[in-house]
């Protein structure tokens, strides 16, 4: 059976819940990693996706940040942090009952390069390498979704001139991608989709979204056993253009 997972920062799941219902009865992903949920998990809409036989795990926090996972199929297994996150709610990993893991990632922005922030970002980049070379060892099918805040290559900027050396599009980020990548793991979009200048991330400023200068920064890093039933993927620009949208916008793969 093909399973199509999704990876989208909604930006505030109880702000946004219009907009993802919404989705998930257009696209109809049997998988979703959502990020920025903002809310405390007795927040969580969780009667309005529940009834509509969504399976859920959680890991929120108020006001910031916040991880989820939606899936179709029964959650057996969860692991609900990682080693580098200083309790904020960044990670949250999920085993299916058909033996796929997922787990839904919102790496910190970094803030400016000189910030304190900035260290923490690579910190967090290099936990989850770690934790993807313990996933990798169990040689099971796994999809590490989320958020990278990271544009891993220059056809995935908007201009590379005003963005070398800045937050999401610094040497250091993206040597830590790489990395992820040379461990063996698969970026789902790149993999099928040749194009540059395809987004997932426009900001709110400066008419960003409606002059197209954005970054792809959300994405899927698929382990070898679900690379090779990679069949489908893309990214959803609908959401993007809705009243109120969240300003990031889907990302999605289906492994056969």
């Amino acid at each position: 059976m093909a399973v199509t997972v999704a990876t989208w920062n909604v930006n505030s799941v109880k702000a946004r819940l219009p907009h993802l219902l919404e989705w998930l009865a257009s696209a109809t992903p049997d998988v979703v990693l959502l990020q920025e949920t903002k809310c405390i998990d007795a927040e969580f809409p969780r009667l309005e996706l529940e009834s509509q036989g969504w399976h859920l795990a959680l890991r929120g926090q108020k006001t910031y940040n916040g991880v989820a996972v939606l899936s179709r199929l029964p959650i057996v297994e969860t692991v609900p942090s990682l080693d580098g996150d200083d309790g904020e709610s960044r990670y949250i990993e999920a085993k299916l009952d058909n033996g796929m893991r997922v787990a839904s990632i919102y790496v910190p922005m970094g803030q400016s390069t000189d910030s304190d922030r900035f260290p923490f970002k690579l910190n967090f980049l290099d936990s989850v390498y770690s934790r993807s070379r313990q996933l990798l060892e169990l040689e099971e099918t796994f999809v590490l979704g989320g958020d990278y805040n990271v544009a891993p290559e220059d056809e995935d900027v908007f201009d590379v001139s005003a963005m070398e050396g800045q937050v999401l599009f610094h040497p250091e980020e993206r040597r830590r991608y790489r990395k992820l990548l040379y461990l063996g793991l698969t970026d789902a979009y790149r993999a099928l989709n040749a194009a540059p200048n395809r987004y997932s991330w426009w900001d709110y400023r400066g008419g960003a979204w409606q002059r197209d200068l954005g970054l792809r920064i959300d994405h899927l890093l698929l382990s070898p056993q679900a690379a090779d039933r990679l069949d489908a993927s893309g990214i959803d620009k609908t959401p993007r253009g809705w009243e109120k949208a969240s300003d990031h916008t889907p990302v999605w793969c289906r492994i056969s």
